[in-house]
């Protein structure tokens, strides 16, 4: 196969003409959710970074996404970043913070001095003293976290939601990448649709989708003249009764009957996740349907351990003669990468052995090689690129006496550089069109990913995470069609843990990710490129 039908056959999902000309106009790239781009990203050599080799920008908490503008005027592009207590505009080539808004009715800001001091604690205590201190960090910033999901349009507006509204941030001059942020308004949910938004995304001809943990889905026009919103199957009485659950074992919800975020298709199809069933909604420019009529529907997937899914959907499959899929890792105690055909079941179609529906493709048990493994979950996005799926360990290496196991994940976001708790192992599975098998394609039993979600650089055919090694966070790169590690960079303490973000490939090819308390950008550019042709 020649590159050019290779990288031909790779192509990522189509780009939203309303959302901001880049490849990350929002979390997780595109609406498609991949996480990926068509072109290189750093091919090594494995090294030990200095602080020249790094660019890094004090933001504040929770800093996590990484959203890159479309071109200004005079060529330049910014990135937006959202965080607990600010809305930030930093320069695209240095990092330069140009413009920072806190947020109205916020908690206001924590003095830089304070965060370095909280990410020393990290990596200085160890222990039972270590465990406390990223506890207390933990609840500090973590819990009633809002706005997580975010997106760019095409008009340099920023939206993202609330627990109990959508907001929308515009510049003074659209012109000016160093212009002020201002909150241009925001829109409240009607007391009917129940629950607090978690997720975002945006349709092809313009609207916000947002989503509730209550199960309600919401279209919402850009200028907050109008909307439209459905309550998925099963919500109306599952949503409250699984949520008054999760309050009374754990004095708080934690767990949303629906608790990820959204993907969208060029067609307007609508893909999320409820506790035990994924369901397909459509837009179909007047109204939200969930009517099989409009291709919608609504089927169980395995939730063995009751949660339901903790990953965002992502999509599979584009082209006219490509087999498509929407991609969960779905709630059973040992995580399996899940495929569903997304359009119609081919008719020949036989229901798989232990799938709960007929529309269930492809289950592929992400065990991390262990078939003894009695449990394994994962709170970020299946990574998706051509017909491979792959899955990281997010289970700490081992856990304390008596350490409650709701708190276990805690350890590997906050204190996965630690060696007794880094967690090991990447699983990937292949979808084999001709023989229409999901089949494993490899395991990596030593590469740590703690907290960070995985982005492929295509034409490079690597997979990039951020890991640890020898008590400092790393940036690792593997093969996308081995499994083999590639090369590694090391790049520090605890300044530059993701937390739960994901790793991003820039316009250029640079390695950029959200940490604790600001962004980082590892220099290092790709080799020769052939993106032009792509």
């Amino acid at each position: 196969m020649s590159t050019v039908k290779y990288l031909a056959w790779m192509q990522p999902g189509p780009r939203n003409p309303f959302l901001a000309d880049s490849s990350n106009a929002m979390a997780h790239g595109r609406c498609d959710q991949q996480d990926n781009v068509a072109w290189r990203g750093p091919e090594g050599p494995s090294e030990v970074l200095s602080e020249d080799d790094i660019q890094y920008s004090w933001l504040g908490p929770c800093h996590f996404g990484c959203t890159i503008s479309g071109p200004y005027p005079d060529g330049r592009r910014v990135l937006w970043s959202n965080g607990r207590q600010n809305i930030a505009k930093l320069d695209y080539e240095t990092l330069e913070i140009l413009a920072d808004h806190e947020i109205v009715g916020g908690e206001g800001r924590t003095p830089t001095a304070e965060l370095e001091a909280n990410l020393a604690g990290l990596d200085n205590k160890e222990g039972q003293e270590a465990i406390e201190h990223a506890l207390g960090l933990s609840l500090r910033y973590m819990t009633g976290l809002d706005g997580v999901y975010a997106l760019l349009d095409c008009d340099n507006t920023f939206f993202l939601g609330r627990k109990d509204h959508a907001v929308a941030y515009a510049e003074a001059d659209s012109s000016d990448p160093a212009s002020e942020i201002s909150e241009r308004d925001r829109w409240y949910k009607p007391d009917h649709i129940e629950g607090f938004f978690v997720g975002m995304n945006m349709t092809f001809d313009g609207r916000l989708v947002m989503s509730t943990d209550h199960g309600w889905v919401v279209v919402l026009a850009r200028d907050f003249s109008e909307y439209h919103a459905l309550q998925v199957a099963g919500g109306a009485e599952e949503a409250a009764e699984y949520c008054a659950m999760r309050a009374a074992e754990r004095g708080h919800t934690g767990y949303g009957w629906m608790r990820t975020s959204i993907c969208v298709d060029d067609d307007n199809g609508i893909y999320i996740s409820s506790n035990d069933h994924h369901h397909k909604l459509r837009w179909t420019g007047e109204r939200l349907s969930d009517d099989e009529a409009d291709g919608c529907w609504s089927v169980p997937y395995r939730n063995g351990g009751g949660c339901g899914s903790g990953t965002t959907p992502s999509l599979m499959g584009f082209g006219s003669d490509e087999d498509k899929f929407v991609v969960i890792g779905d709630g059973d105690e040992v995580v399996n990468i899940t495929l569903l055909w997304r359009e119609d079941i081919p008719d020949d179609w036989e229901q798989l052995p232990g799938a709960p529906h007929r529309r269930i493709a492809g289950i592929g048990p992400a065990n991390m090689g262990d078939p003894d493994l009695k449990e394994i979950k994962t709170e970020q996005s299946i990574t998706v690129s051509g017909y491979g799926a792959m899955t990281v360990n997010n289970e700490p290496a081992t856990v304390p006496d008596n350490f409650p196991p709701r708190g276990a994940r805690m350890l590997c976001f906050m204190l996965g550089h630690k060696p007794e708790y880094t967690p090991r192992g990447m699983h990937k599975y292949q979808w084999d069109p001709e023989a229409r098998e999901f089949k494993e394609a490899w395991v990596n039993y030593d590469i740590s990913s703690p907290n960070s979600v995985p982005f492929v650089a295509q034409e490079s055919g690597l997979v990039y995470t951020c890991g640890a090694r020898g008590g400092k966070w790393t940036v690792e790169a593997a093969d996308w069609e081995t499994g083999e590690s590639r090369f590694h960079f090391v790049v520090g303490g605890s300044k530059f843990n993701t937390t739960g973000a994901g790793v991003t490939v820039d316009e250029d090819g640079r390695l950029l990710f959200g940490c604790m308390y600001g962004k980082t950008r590892i220099l290092r550019a790709p080799g020769p490129s052939s993106r032009s042709i792509l």
